[in-house]
């Protein structure tokens, strides 16, 4: 995660307000698990804690063996990154990227994997061995039988510009060949959505209630489309670049949106949980742009003590250690 770059001249123009949104039904809300804390729960003990708690998709941020095996018959929906640090050789050799599905994905047949996000937030030189890893990734899972797992790669907000929404256009020259190959495939752009990060960048022009879809009424109206949240305009504008870069058919899914309870601007048990449950809420509905359910992943399952960077990024977790509730939320 690490997002505080975000806010950029995006956020400089989605300005105030949102709206407390009212729960549509059913939804798929997964959330993410990530283990840079001391003293977390075993993988067995946080797979039943997702399952009592009703959470059925998980995001993990490399091939965890233990988490792997907990999640075997389970049957929660699996998002399994490749770590940044893999990308160089699998882009370079197709058969790295055979013996990587073969070692952690075809090994697990029980998991129910749905995507395999090839990098997360990749930035510099690395760029350029994303989109040749994910079709290496790709022919891999086909060459197993496996296609029907998709391949995509995980983004920030900061490889979008322009406003309102409708504007909104990749900033970085390697996400059009990237958008065009998902249109190809039918997998969907993982989207890593932090209105927090706008905000704090921002807090001059973009209202707080704006952010946690508790302001009352339309901020943004850009065309046809009414703007009450920051969450959607920031969605909206990875469906624009979509569109104008030639793939308006690929899906967003959101893979990672959170609010932190302590160690910054705004981070409050009361605000995360005022975000969190309001996105749950929400999302049911989808964006102006694309009405109906939007597959989201909450970040994260735990506070990670020891991830590193700003200290908001070690109380992003809807859980304590020891599993307790950090504040109340009902995923139902």
């Amino acid at each position: 995660m690490a997002k505080q770059g975000v806010a950029s001249m995006l956020a400089l123009a989605l300005l105030l307000g949102a709206f407390a949104a009212i729960p549509t039904g059913v939804h798929a809300i997964g959330v993410c698990y990530g283990v840079n804390g001391d003293n977390l729960p075993s993988a067995s003990d946080v797979v039943q804690l997702y399952r009592s708690n009703g959470i059925n998709q998980m995001r993990i941020y490399f091939p965890d063996t233990n988490a792997l095996n907990a999640l075997s018959g389970s049957n929660i929906g699996v998002i399994m990154d490749v770590p940044n640090s893999a990308l160089s050789s699998l882009a370079s050799d197709p058969s790295a990227a055979a013996t990587w599905v073969q070692s952690n994905v075809q090994a697990f047949p029980g998991v129910n994997f749905k995507y395999i996000a090839v990098g997360n937030e990749v930035s510099g030189g690395d760029t350029n061995s994303i989109l040749p890893a994910m079709k290496n990734v790709n022919s891999a899972l086909a060459n197993a039988g496996l296609g029907n797992i998709k391949v995509s790669t995980a983004v920030q907000s900061g490889v979008t510009q322009g406003f309102p929404p409708s504007q909104g256009s990749f900033s970085q020259g390697y996400m059009g060949p990237i958008a065009q190959y998902l249109q190809s495939t039918g997998a969907p752009l993982l989207c890593n959505v932090y209105p927090y990060f706008s905000y704090t960048g921002n807090e001059a022009q973009i209202d707080l209630s704006y952010a946690l879809f508790t302001s009352p009424g339309t901020v943004v109206q850009d065309g046809g489309n009414a703007y009450q949240n920051l969450f959607d305009a920031l969605v909206d504008t990875f469906v624009s670049a979509l569109e104008n870069a030639g793939a308006g058919n690929v899906g967003v899914v959101v893979s990672e949106s959170g609010w932190p309870s302590a160690g910054g601007d705004a981070a409050t048990p009361g605000n995360a949980q005022t975000y969190n449950q309001n996105l749950i809420n929400h999302v049911g509905q989808g964006t102006p742009k694309r009405p109906g359910s939007i597959e989201t992943y909450i970040f994260a399952m735990f506070n990670e003590d020891q991830k590193p960077g700003a200290e908001t990024e070690r109380h992003f977790g809807l859980f304590n250690p020891d599993k307790s509730p950090a504040y109340p939320i009902n995923f139902s």
